[in-house]
């Protein structure tokens, strides 16, 4: 039987035909399909490297060889602490002596490196060495690597030992830094000082005096209004105490052992007859101090550290003027292999590994892999199954370089913050042995880096080290209250008050790893309606003037409270006084 369809079913048929048609191509050209997955071109994979500082384009160079240089060139002994912000000098040296198609060994220059941790000895050499050079210009040259948040002492020493041979044969600092401690130097104590800074009223930290790491407690401190007592004969129940060790390993040492001794009991800066015991609290060192301390007896953490303290200790390398200006070329040529040098550890694996290699042979200590693994910075259980921050070092480019000495962008000079800072933290700890210290324009001969900055911009390719700051403060580290001076009733800073507010932008460069708190308080005169936008106002006032000197506005968090956080009663003039203040607090 057939089916007889009138015009419009078979209209309706041919209509429903092409839809099922179009709606089936459709679907099959929508259907997933597996396609080649969407790349991002031109990252290098760094999974150990995140501050890579070559991350486009990268070209590896080839590692040095395992034979010495012989290229003749000008002979220096070059000697260095243990410290694992060197590594890119190991990289450039490709040895303990030059190695062939090392940077150095490219440079011209045949390189000895030399271990020695004890600063004075150090000292002696270079005094030495100036004395030989000026009778023998052949002489094989001695250049010396130290912290640089110790030399404002160091070189004030070394000026006045010098001081007989002549002008000529001063000590200068030439602008060869090529890294930092970035956590590897740091204060250890008991978790309650970092609960409360309070705590560590009447305890005692043991470190080398007037050098390096006791510099961090001292900041420290200073930031969270805590007194320091500098004798290290006595002992002040009001205060922190510091016990000598010989360097930064005997400090540890002191911990791990009990060490104890006698001190004399002081009051008000008087001794009072009495004696007292004390044993070691808190320890100042690094690496591998900090590992000693937590695998041997462990119990104490990272306090501060060069990881807050972000500018505090570039390594700095010391000359005698004479030879640094008749081998200027060698000295701008050891610049470029360093930056070169600086910018492969930070973006290559293998060349991060070549020079904890280095390290090890250089410091005959440990092993390639234990220096990799620090210079990274862990964190670990210690012995008593405390979570512990150990190590933490960066490399510089040449970028990096220029931030150092104010050649940078932003042209803040962060070693002059941090050479003045600890400069004038020497002379109000120690005025008898250090009135004065030798002024940093002196000190630092810039004239080496400018050259190479003008001639060879294209090493300025690589990333310089960048820090992330939090978009607010959740953490602590040290807070402390300021009398700025204001108009009346406004936010008009006083011009009386600019010294204090340098004062504290350079205590911030020093602390380029914390982000600024500024907080306005006011007292409880009048309303909160005026009260409150006052603060505001004020504290916003000294962000201003903390940008304007070169601090970046993410970093500086500005807030105001009025009269609801009073530090003292606002029954008495003296109190409200006190109340009326501006709170820096450092913090992550």
């Amino acid at each position: 039987m057939s089916l007889k369809l009138k015009p419009a079913g078979k209209l309706f048929i041919i209509v429903a035909v092409v839809a099922a048609g179009i709606l089936g191509v459709r679907w099959y050209q929508a259907r997933p399909k597996q396609v080649s997955e969407s790349l991002q071109v031109g990252k290098v994979v760094l999974p150990d490297a995140p501050e890579a500082s070559l991350s486009d384009n990268a070209v590896q160079l080839p590692l040095p060889e395992s034979s010495p240089a012989a290229n003749g060139g000008t002979q220096i002994t070059w000697l260095r602490m243990a410290w694992n912000s060197q590594f890119s000098a190991m990289y450039a040296n490709g040895g303990a002596r030059t190695m062939q198609g090392s940077l150095f060994d490219k440079a011209h220059l045949d390189v000895t490196y030399t271990r020695q941790d004890d600063c004075n000895k150090q000292m002696a050499d270079l005094v030495k060495f100036a004395q030989e050079y000026k009778n023998n210009t052949a002489a094989t040259g001695v250049l010396i690597t130290f912290m640089g948040d110790g030399m404002p002492a160091f070189m004030t020493s070394l000026a006045k030992e010098l001081e007989p041979l002549g002008p000529e044969y001063q000590p200068i600092i030439i602008p060869v830094t090529h890294g930092k401690s970035y956590g590897e130097d740091q204060v250890m104590g008991p978790q309650q000082w970092k609960i409360d800074p309070k705590n560590a009223i009447g305890k005692c930290v043991a470190g080398v005096l007037r050098d390096g790491d006791i510099n961090i407690l001292l900041k420290w401190a200073g930031d969270n209004g805590l007194k320091v007592n500098p004798d290290e004969t006595t002992y002040d129940a009001t205060a922190i105490n510091i016990i000598a060790a010989n360097d930064f390993l005997d400090a540890p040492n002191k911990y791990i052992a009990g060490y104890t001794e006698n001190r004399k009991v002081m009051v008000n800066g008087k001794t009072t007859g009495k004696d007292t015991t004390v044993g070691v609290d808190g320890v100042a060192t690094w690496t591998p101090g900090d590992v000693n301390v937590a695998v041997k007896k462990g119990g104490l953490v990272t306090i501060a550290s060069t990881r807050q303290y972000a500018s505090q200790m570039p390594n700095q390398t010391i000359a005698i003027k004479k030879w640094a200006y008749d081998h200027r070329t060698d000295v701008e040529n050891m610049i470029i292999a360093l930056a070169q040098a600086g910018d492969q550890v930070r973006s290559f694996n293998e060349a991060k590994a070549f020079a904890a290699k280095v390290s090890a042979e250089v410091y005959n200590e440990q092993d390639g892999a234990y220096w990799l693994k620090y210079f990274n910075g862990v964190e670990e259980k210690d012995i008593q199954g405390l979570k512990v921050t150990l190590g933490g070092s960066a490399v510089f480019n040449l970028q990096d370089m220029a931030n150092t000495y104010g050649l940078g962008n932003d042209k803040v000079d962060r070693y002059k913050a941090v050479y003045n800072t600890f400069g004038n933290l020497m002379v109000k700890m120690y005025p008898t042995l250090m009135p004065s210290f030798m002024p940093y324009e002196k000190a630092v001969d810039k004239t080496f880096l400018q050259t190479v900055l003008a001639n060879h911009p294209e090493l300025l390719q690589g990333k310089a080290i960048e820090t992330k700051y939090a978009s607010e403060i959740t953490s602590e580290v040290s807070s402390k209250s300021y009398s700025i001076e204001f108009e009346t009733g406004s936010a008009n800073i006083r011009s009386s008050s600019y010294k204090l507010l340098d004062e504290i932008f350079e205590s911030a460069v020093v602390a380029e790893g914390l982000k600024v708190g500024v907080y306005g308080h006011t007292d409880n005169s009048g309303s909160d309606a005026v009260n409150l936008p006052l603060s505001e106002k004020r504290a916003n006032a000294v962000k201003e003037y903390l940008q304007n000197k070169g601090l970046t506005g993410n970093r500086i968090e500005a807030k105001g409270y009025g009269s609801a956080k009073p530090i003292a009663s606002n029954n008495s003039e003296s109190g409200r006084s006190q109340n009326r203040r501006v709170e820096i607090v450092l913090g992550q």
